[in-house]
């Protein structure tokens, strides 16, 4: 009898509501790490000494290695010690190096701070897949998780607002103790309300044999593996836009006070998305939705450069060309994941780690070096999106063996 099917609530002493604003708070440690800055960049960099903006982008992508890189040992973990341990054993780390950042007195201190935070961090993004796979499976897994996106991405909506109101009333360190507080907060509520989801059957001995067999079958199968890294490509668009987009909004765009308000709208476009995929998926199906999102998030980049190209970029056209290609983001990714993780439900802490890695890895990759192009326009960033967008495509069309849009069984592995 499949997990969907159980009578008993897969999540004990949780209800159906709790156990997904759970799992949304868990991720939104992370995107609070991330955004709650971004109007604080210039202001921490000129504290720190640091004389390029472009080497503020640092401040971001240090904290992504590291979440990138620790997820491939948590999965492991959490699947030989139990999902709560391991859960609990990150958000210490979290809180206790994000504090850290908060009293680091040189630019190179808060570099490893915050790699060391996202190192923390992982926990959370590798144990929330983790334990929704062992309570759900299929459609219904991309339910919870769409449900769990609308909560968690609020944080990125409110979260450049926060981290401008907190610099307004105090100095910048304390953005990094309000992600410590936030940390406490969640750290105290899988204590005391989160039941172990890992079944005994599905516990993994912590030996080389068997680790190394679930990665290789991980690495092996073609719907993830394809899925995986269609998902890197894609962030890559988003992480670069991410690391430029202080610049954007203030140095080109002339947003101002403005921006946390218009960052703000476009980020809706994933909330919305969210609640839309949530709705439909269950009709249409994971591949049709995703991979006419996909196209929908090309044609919106495409048409983004040509007007950036051609001299024609403002504010309030960036505004509305990003919360488009955000609104198919949000579209994409979390069918992306839920795809990617289908087949693999037996090795669901290994599976989220590796795809955890690769797709953290190498969109945080992509996306520095997107941001790095930042020349003083926004020509590099809309072309970013574009060639990563088209890259993804080509990623899922070899996966389904050139068959997109369909709702019947994937390609065989």
């Amino acid at each position: 009898m499949s997990h969907v099917e159980q009578t008993a609530p897969p999540h004990p002493g949780m209800g159906f509501k709790q156990f997904v604003a759970l799992i949304a708070a868990m991720m939104a440690t992370n995107a609070l790490a991330i955004d709650s800055m971004l109007p604080a960049l210039p202001q921490i960099g000129h504290a720190l000494g640091v004389a390029s903006a472009n080497q503020h982008q640092w401040i971001i992508t240090a904290y992504l290695l590291g979440f990138g890189v620790a997820q491939l040992a948590y999965g492991t973990l959490a699947d030989r010690f139990g999902r709560k341990p391991v859960l609990l054993a990150g958000l210490t780390a979290y809180v206790l190096f994000a504090a850290l950042c908060a009293f680091s007195t040189s630019f190179e201190m808060l570099l490893i701070a915050r790699a060391l935070c996202g190192v923390g961090a992982a926990a959370t993004r590798v144990l929330s897949v983790s334990i929704v796979r062992d309570c759900y499976s299929g459609r219904q897994m991309a339910k919870v998780m769409s449900l769990s996106f609308i909560v968690f991405l609020a944080v990125p909506i409110i979260a450049p607002s926060v981290g401008q109101a907190i610099v307004l009333v105090a100095p910048w360190p304390w953005i990094f103790g309000v992600l410590a507080i936030f940390g406490l907060l969640v750290m105290a509520w899988v204590a005391v309300k989160l039941p172990e989801t890992l079944h005994p059957e599905d516990r993994a001995p912590l030996a080389v044999g068997p680790v190394l067999a679930a990665f290789k079958a991980c690495l092996t199968n073609r719907i993830a593996v394809g899925y995986t890294l269609a998902s890197a490509l894609v962030l890559g668009g988003l992480f670069g836009f991410l690391n430029s987009a202080q610049q954007v909004f203030v140095d080109v765009l002339g947003a101002g006070k403005l921006f946390p308000i218009i960052f703000a709208g476009i980020a809706a476009g994933i909330a919305v998305a969210s609640l839309v995929n949530s709705r439909i998926v269950g009709k249409l199906g994971m591949r049709r939705v995703s991979h006419v999102a996909l196209c929908g998030y090309i044609a919106f980049a495409g048409v983004h450069a040509l007007i950036a190209l051609s001299g024609h970029e403002s504010l309030w056209v960036f505004a509305a060309m990003q919360a488009g290609m955000m609104f198919c983001f949000g579209l994409t990714m979390s069918n992306f994941g839920a795809m990617a993780m289908e087949p693999l439900g037996h090795l669901a802490g290994t599976a989220a780690s590796v795809q955890g890695f690769i797709t953290t890895i190498g969109g945080a990759l992509f996306g520095f070096w997107i941001g790095q192009r930042f020349d003083g326009t926004v020509v590099p960033l809309t072309l970013g999106f574009t060639g990563f967008g088209l890259a993804g495509l080509i990623a899922v069309v070899i996966t389904e063996k050139g068959r997109l849009f369909h709702t019947g069984q994937p390609a065989a592995a």
